[in-house]
């Protein structure tokens, strides 16, 4: 059984908000109940329940066409809900115009006036609430100032580069100082360097200004890099919310740990459940060999159970090295992302890890694509999904 020398495994545990974050969240600056949203051909949202505090940054996330983007114009009024109830600062949303909930959006597109220069596109929103000339100049100033684009006032959009661009459309959202701030995949459309910037850029307005961000994205290094919490979007329905570390090592079922791609599942049977020094365990068979894995339940002798194990818990060694209980398997790819790599080993045929590794450590083992390597992991790091397939 793989992964067989004597331990006591304490299984991971997902962390618990403060006392401070749930009485936040027990009076919720943005509230949904029971929201639905039907289109002709597509039921896009699914019965969404969602409670959003006052200055928390929450990432909304998933696949494309999972409802996230549909989700968010609900929010600002763009679109009606079928059934359900939206409230803003405990004021119920059905009926109200989208001019009085005070829920700017930054688009993907950005959605700038190419007629107007950069000062005149920030000023536009005070200027739709009457706000005086001179008093809605002075606070378009200021904002503009906060971005590092004062010099560029007078400019017209079209002389801007995509990150100037983006914090103008940033500006433009906040000079009304709204308390939600909502964000539709604003840095989709940046290069690779600039989504970086504008990543600390939008983490610093965060923390400035202490208002609500919703953030719709598919990546997930944005998702972790910024949010508080994830809500983790699967066919209109929430399949999963928590803080971005619970979401990454404590899946709560298949689709999320798949859709988390560092994430290795390994599916089997449970044939066998037993007390080890206080702590429950199970032997799961799969594929690949027999696991224990720790858990808090005990489920049914001959069910179908998963578990995951991250691709930064599992080890990696020379075969001759390794012991008899190790996997073996062969190194088939080495992907280059940055700080770390990401190593793909096919076992036999029967399954393909990740496992991701420093660039020291695949030099002291010498990885290539072909190399002949030892897998295992810590029974202890290992998560029993909830819920079986």
């Amino acid at each position: 059984m793989a992964d067989a020398q004597p331990i006591r495994p304490e299984p991971l545990k997902p962390s618990h908000t403060n006392d401070c974050a749930n009485e936040a969240m027990s009076k919720p600056l943005l509230r949904l109940q029971a929201v639905h949203k039907r289109f002709v051909a597509h039921h896009a949202v699914r019965g969404v329940d969602l409670d959003v505090a006052a200055g928390e940054f929450l990432a909304i996330m998933g696949p494309s066409g999972c409802g996230k983007s549909t989700l968010l114009r609900l929010m600002a009024g763009l679109e009606t809900p079928t059934s359900g109830l939206i409230e803003i600062g405990g004021r119920d949303m059905q009926g109200v115009p989208v001019s009085e909930r005070e829920t700017p959006m930054v688009w993907q597109s950005l959605a700038l006036f190419p007629f107007l220069n950069v000062r005149e596109n920030v000023e536009f929103p005070l200027r739709m609430k009457g706000v005086a000339v001179t008093q809605r100049r002075k606070r378009a100033m200021e904002w503009l100032a906060r971005m590092g684009l004062e010099t560029m006032a007078e400019r017209s959009i079209q002389q801007l580069s995509g990150g100037q661009r983006q914090r103008v459309a940033i500006a433009r959202a906040l000079v009304t100082e709204p308390p939600i701030l909502l964000l539709d995949e604003p840095l989709s459309a940046l290069d690779a360097h600039l989504r970086v910037r504008m990543q600390s850029e939008l983490a610093r307005l965060h923390k400035e200004l202490h208002i609500t961000f919703i953030y719709v994205t598919h990546a997930q290094s944005e998702a972790f890099a910024l949010a508080d919490r994830i809500a983790l979007m699967s066919d209109g329905v929430i399949a999963q919310q928590g803080k971005p570390q619970d979401i990454y090592r404590f899946p709560a079922n298949p689709f999320v740990a798949e859709f988390i791609g560092l994430n290795n599942l390994v599916r089997g049977q449970v044939i066998e459940v037993r007390d080890s020094a206080g702590q429950l365990v199970l032997a799961v068979r799969s594929e690949v060999g027999e696991f224990v894995v720790p858990t808090l339940e005990p489920p049914m002798l001959g069910s179908a159970r998963s578990f995951v194990i991250a691709a930064d818990r599992v080890m990696l060694e020379p075969v001759e090295q390794a012991d008899a209980s190790a996997l073996q398997g062969t190194v088939i790819g080495i992907e280059f992302v940055g700080a770390t790599q990401t190593v793909f080993v096919d076992v036999d045929g029967k399954a393909e890890l990740r496992v991701q590794k420093q660039q020291h450590e695949i030099d002291s083992i010498g990885l290539v694509p072909g190399r002949r390597v030892a897998v295992r992991w810590d029974a202890r790091h290992t998560w029993l999904l909830p819920s079986s397939d």
